[in-house]
């Protein structure tokens, strides 16, 4: 009777975990083979100091895909905010905490608008975020005349390496943003609300939770989170381009879907979300160092997110047929 009281460990994420660290570890291995100058502490540098905006957003794509919904806008969301935050170093001369809480403001504003949209109109989010995906990329044309905003030295402090540590403080920042999503998405009730959301929303009302305010936060954090991953571009590429994160958003879906995180809704990991953005990340740079041209690399990614969305609905059968597979070889077992 006690083990039947006992908790049960979650095998199938260790499993994903471990599946994911195999990948990894294969890519690795592939393009070091192909590659002379892959296995160096620069490549390594380039990969992580170069995903710190992908992970921000994954982070805030994951907590949306967890309640059902979607995020297509984080990319031109981004641009955006990026803009914001060049055109107030540069052309209003404010210093960088004022341009940053700025920038952070037109990122939440994106996402309640998401939100509101969404929840109040009861339109899917594929929609909606669809709409602020052109909307939100005129208004950055418009703001800044489809210019570029050379920032320079006021920002790029924060993507330069850390001497005697290699990583920057723009990934450093992106490894907090992950650990605080984690705790978030597994430690508080906001979190078993999202989760419960996604799993079942009419039986989380019918419980007496209104779910609205949680699905309404959920996009304001991805907001917020595609204004952090502006400013870590801004401060990598020392200026706010008006055509930057153009197909972010599939990067992060992919990242995210690798990760284990369900389209259909009610299962997530940030922490195997950024797992996934390392084997993007890994890939990316991979296919550089080997030659590869970019109608390669773009043939190569979407075969990527298909592989995953394959594997994210057959993930719970293939878990079934492990599971009858390993009763049926495991000692005292019972055979017919």
């Amino acid at each position: 009777m006690g083990d039947a009281r006992r908790p049960r460990f979650d095998w199938r994420g260790v499993g994903d975990v471990l599946g994911m660290l195999v990948v990894l570890a294969a890519l690795a291995v592939l393009f070091g083979r192909f590659s002379d100058h892959f296995w160096s502490l620069r490549t390594v540098q380039t990969i992580v100091n170069q995903s710190a905006d992908l992970t921000a957003v994954a982070v805030g794509m994951t907590l949306v895909l967890v309640i059902g919904g979607i995020d297509l806008s984080v990319g031109s969301v981004m641009a955006l905010c990026g803009a914001v935050l060049g055109i107030a170093i540069v052309d209003w001369g404010q210093p960088f905490p004022v341009a940053l809480l700025l920038c952070l403001a037109a990122g939440a504003a994106c996402g309640f608008i998401n939100g509101f949209v969404t929840v109040h109109w009861s339109i899917p989010s594929f929609i909606v975020t669809l709409g602020m995906l052109e909307s939100a990329r005129g208004a950055t044309y418009l703001i800044t005349r489809s210019e570029t905003k050379y920032v320079g030295a006021r920002v790029e402090w924060l993507s330069r390496p850390i001497e005697g540590l290699g990583a920057s403080a723009s990934f450093l920042i992106a490894l907090g943003l992950v650990a605080a999503g984690h705790v978030l998405l597994t430690r508080t009730v906001l979190g078993r609300y999202m989760t419960a959301i996604g799993t079942n929303e009419e039986a989380v009302r019918l419980s007496g939770v209104d779910p609205r305010p949680t699905k309404l936060l959920t996009f304001v954090l991805s907001g917020l989170c595609a204004a952090i991953a502006a400013v870590f571009q801004v401060s990598r590429v020392s200026s706010a381009d008006p055509n930057g994160g153009v197909g972010l958003e599939l990067g992060a879906i992919a990242a995210v879907v690798i990760g284990g995180t369900s389209l259909m809704g009610g299962r997530g990991s940030v922490l195997r979300s950024f797992l996934g953005v390392l084997i993007i990340a890994v890939l990316q740079t991979g296919l550089d160092h080997v030659g590869a041209s970019e109608p390669s690399k773009r043939l190569i990614s979407g075969a990527v997110i298909v592989l995953a969305v394959v594997a994210d609905v057959h993930r719970g059968s293939w878990g079934a047929s492990a599971r009858k597979l390993a009763g049926k070889v495991r000692p005292g077992s019972r055979t017919s």
